[in-house]
């Protein structure tokens, strides 16, 4: 199937918020950036040959012009995506290093996603959805979003969620944490996420803590260059990413949850290994140019035999 044909509706679709980035790179200047983390792993799943779709709501502006004409070159399937007369959500980045960001978005278009505006019959089609980024962390749309997912993972639908901390996640969003962790079938979890969501607690307890809550799930646990875990209940494997010249992390994260669903949708025969490769490989392979664009399919492939699986 390709990704916004008319003849059905897409095997993916990942829920949430598209964003700008407004980025500062000198005193006086700024640059915009098209993003958002469940976008950017939409768009990437399409980069891999599957069929797939961002649902969310964006600005009738410029910047939402911006994100549709990036959804539309990135094979995404536009039904989905809604447009309403709001103010852009803006993630704005006034230092890189060390990181420091906010989100300006009180009453942005975002917020007024709609899961009944939706194609009807799109849930029949759907092999897997996926949830994270902000979206989960900004009501009201955080409830309708828990709500979905709640409805899809009753319905037989396989949830995947990327806990993805940002510091808007207080303690208020610490059942929401819990409950998307025990719905999904494929969490991914960094270092950093842990510690964000569990400032108290050791890495490793903290990691069996969250595990508890879901024992039948694969749970890839990203560790940035120190490579990435993946955890299932029949064993676990461990990749070192292959050596590469980094240009930007941004993105990375979004790259590898996206690979890791799109090699079992692509090679559902395959080990666990197999899919821990491929995830580690393409977000290794975001590193390797400038911003969140996905990489391509070709790209991870020829990184996949540089991944160093044990």
């Amino acid at each position: 199937m390709v990704a916004g044909s008319s003849t059905g509706f897409p095997q993916f679709v990942a829920v949430g918020e598209a964003l700008t980035d407004m980025i500062r790179v000198g005193a006086e200047h700024w640059i915009s950036k098209s993003g958002g983390s469940t976008w950017n792993v939409a768009r990437a799943v399409a980069a891999f040959g599957v069929s797939s779709a961002f649902a969310g709501a964006i600005s009738r502006c410029c910047f939402g012009d911006a994100l549709w004409q990036a959804s539309e070159e990135n094979g995404l399937d536009l039904r989905y995506l809604q447009r309403v007369e709001r103010s852009p959500l803006l993630a704005i980045v006034p230092q890189s290093e060390p990181p420091h960001y906010f989100f300006v978005g009180d009453d942005s278009a975002d917020l007024y996603f709609d899961p009944r505006a939706l194609p009807s019959g799109w849930q029949g089609q759907a092999e897997w959805v996926h949830f994270g980024g902000i979206s989960l962390a900004r009501a009201p749309l955080a409830e309708r979003l828990v709500a979905l997912a709640s409805e899809l993972h009753a319905a037989g639908v396989s949830i995947s969620y990327d806990a993805n901390f940002r510091n808007l996640m207080d303690a208020r969003y610490a059942p929401t944490f819990e409950h998307l962790c025990r719905i999904a079938s494929i969490i991914k979890l960094s270092d950093e996420d842990l510690a964000g969501l569990m400032p108290n607690c050791d890495p490793t307890d903290a990691l069996q803590r969250v595990r508890a809550w879901n024992p039948k799930a694969c749970w890839l646990y990203t560790e940035g260059a120190r490579g990435a875990t993946l955890l299932t209940p029949t064993g676990q494997w461990h990749a070192k990413p292959p050596s590469i010249a980094v240009v930007d992390a941004v993105g990375a994260g979004d790259a590898s949850i996206a690979g890791l669903i799109a090699s079992r949708m692509r090679s559902p025969a395959q080990t666990h290994a197999f899919h821990l490769g491929f995830a580690v490989a393409a977000g290794s392979a975001a590193c390797q140019h400038a911003g969140a664009a996905p990489p391509t399919l070709s790209a991870v492939l020829a990184l996949c035999a540089e991944v160093d699986i044990q």
